[in-house]
């Protein structure tokens, strides 16, 4: 029988080679729980007073080496030096909130018999984000022979160390990290020399998996023989053209080649020309349209098309680097009057800034990102006309000030940057880290698309005809959008995914 071939038994016998060996894991992980861990060693404890004695934690010191750095600082003659080095060392990344402390720090060392009398923090180059946390605000302060460590997120393999300098003890005595973490430890680890790496995988790990390797080879092996080219579990082959806002156009770009990518025959074009544009192409095109237009806003309910919410994006003002607002930056009333044509020169709005005429840089009519400006900034639409082709020469001279209209949100970046005096709007992504210009806080808050006070933030509708047919490339774009590693592209660049955050997308 053609069941009983050579293939399908080796595929056969590894497949229950690969389920014993995880069933085994299993079994294992259910008895020895990988939990989420902070691991502590002291990695030095030297006596640098000239009255140090050094002994053992617990046991009465002995004679020690007196380096006498402090002989005539007689409250600093039995001063030590501590090293203590923190690390996750367990299988799980731990964020702010895995720490169960009721106050605002996470960790605290106490130092037996001994005061602190300064702390230094060090961590390795690649992980300069970590020095981020450590502020008094965080709760990073020290007390007695209390050290008080903030709640810092950690990647597997992370750490930093603590240099604490101490005084009124002997070298030795014990030091204890304490807290709480959320289905994890805090434990004080073996001894290691500074710079030791743990290992990987223990032995038990190791074993386990080099026979899920082993099956993997196997199995591929067998793919590869049998020439199978039929595309994986929901990809689809044919042609789709995905346009519409371009404030969104760089994740739907990395999602489309990562799709293309995965998906042999896909092929997956992006025209961003706007929201509004976007839309009325879809429903020009109709029924038998291959098209997703994607919005800044519900611009595509009114002409009776299918949409999905995918993110909540953050939008900004933008003004040229010669403008500095400050923290505080413009309010909505003197945005309303800026765009209302009332303030013409900035000096109007504070004599500390330069004298410079207001140049506004907007969006053309088919601009979602220029839809929610209007609707959640000015209330209102913009009320000066275009005066301007070129953003710098006022080809209407009756008007209070310049304003240009533009296609795209690059090009109104790349004005706003150009020109001295400007002002634009922009998707708020795009706009950190452009240089040339600064980005203004909206009533005192800095745009972000997870500060609810912040008012400049709209979400990202995926349009279409109707609902898209199964086994279509357009549902199965869109499915796509849905899974974990789509959903991660789209916060790496600055928006919420609504399937993770429903209550923020309303």
């Amino acid at each position: 029988m053609e069941w009983f071939s050579a293939e399908n038994l080796v595929a056969v016998a590894t497949a229950v080679l690969g389920i014993g060996a995880s069933g085994v894991m299993v079994w294992y992980e259910r008895r020895v729980p990988r939990r989420k861990r902070i691991g502590y060693r002291v990695q030095m404890d030297n006596p640098i007073g000239d009255g140090v004695r050094s002994g053992r934690a617990g046991g009465p010191p002995s004679e020690g080496v007196r380096l006498g750095l402090f002989d005539e600082a007689p409250d600093m003659t039995d001063a030590t030096l501590v090293l203590l080095r923190v690390e996750n060392d367990g299988s799980q990344g731990i964020d702010r909130d895995d720490y169960t402390g009721p106050t605002t720090h996470g960790l605290t060392a106490v130092f037996t018999d001994r005061t602190i009398r300064g702390v230094s923090v060090t961590q390795p180059n690649d992980r300069d984000h970590l020095m981020d946390h450590f502020t008094p605000e965080r709760g990073f302060a020290y007390e007695g022979n209390r050290l008080r460590i903030p709640r810092v997120p950690l990647n597997r393999g992370d750490h930093f160390k603590l240099l604490v300098l101490l005084s009124g003890g002997d070298v030795g005595r014990e030091i204890r990290l304490t807290g709480g973490l959320r289905e994890g430890e805090v434990h004080p680890n073996r001894s290691a020399t500074p710079d030791e790496t743990p290992p990987l995988l223990n032995g038990p790990a190791r074993i386990f998996t080099a026979l899920l390797t082993l099956s993997v080879v196997a199995l591929a092996g067998i793919i590869v023989a049998r020439d199978d080219t039929r595309p994986p579990l929901g990809c689809e082959r044919g042609d789709l053209t995905v346009t519409g806002s371009t404030a969104f156009a760089p994740v739907v770009r990395t999602l489309a080649k990562e799709y293309e990518k995965d998906c042999e025959g896909a092929d997956i074009t992006v025209e961003a020309r706007g929201s509004e544009a976007g839309v009325s192409e879809l429903a020009a095109e109709g029924d038998e349209s291959n098209v997703i237009a994607f919005s800044d806003g519900p611009m595509g309910t009114r002409l009776g098309l299918h949409g999905e919410k995918i993110a909540l994006s953050a939008f900004a003002l933008v003004v040229n680097d010669g403008i500095d607002l400050g923290p505080e930056g413009l309010s909505r009333g003197e945005v309303r009057r800026l765009y209302g044509g009332e303030i013409t020169r900035w000096r109007q709005l504070d004599p500390s800034l330069p004298d410079l005429p207001v140049v506004l840089v907007s969006r053309n009519a088919d601009s979602g990102t220029r839809q929610v400006f209007q609707q959640r900034v000015l209330d209102t639409w913009e009320r000066v006309p275009s005066t301007s082709l070129d953003c710098v020469h006022k080809d209407d001279r009756s008007a209070p000030v310049v304003r240009c209209e533009l296609g795209s949100t690059e090009k109104v970046l790349d004005t706003v940057a150009d020109v001295a005096g400007a002002v634009g709007y922009s998707e708020l992504g795009v706009a950190d880290g452009h240089k040339g210009l600064r980005v203004v806080p909206l009533d005192g808050v800095t745009p972000s698309v997870q500060a609810d006070r912040y008012p400049y933030r709209g979400v990202e509708y995926a349009y279409t005809y109707r609902s898209p047919r199964p086994g279509s490339l357009t549902a199965a774009f869109l499915a796509y959008l849905d899974e974990t590693a789509s959903q991660n592209v789209i916060r790496e660049q600055g928006h919420l995914p609504c399937a993770q955050e429903e209550e923020s997308c309303g």
